[in-house]
């Protein structure tokens, strides 16, 4: 995981917005949960099939990614695109 994926990430307001990733529209919601050191992310294609989901840990040792049940690739390519509205 880059740093520029974690400046986009964060640079995402909390809670849920619209916001187009890849010419597609999304709605996401995203999260901090124990003081920020645990994020989740997910988005629904609005009008489409395409769902998003992720965990991000904030450890001492390192950022930690974890997509649920898709590639990682995914994930950092769709948070690298997301355009909030």
């Amino acid at each position: 995981m880059t740093d520029t994926f974690l400046q986009a990430f964060d640079a995402l307001p909390l809670g849920t917005f619209t916001g187009i990733s890849n010419g597609r529209r999304y709605i996401v919601t995203r999260q901090d949960f124990s003081d920020g050191n645990s994020q989740k992310l997910v988005a629904e294609e609005l009008g489409g099939a395409d769902y998003i989901s992720l965990n991000l840990y904030r450890l001492t040792s390192g950022s930690r990614l974890k997509p649920c049940e898709m590639p990682e690739e995914k994930v950092v390519e769709f948070v690298l695109s997301l355009k909030p509205e």
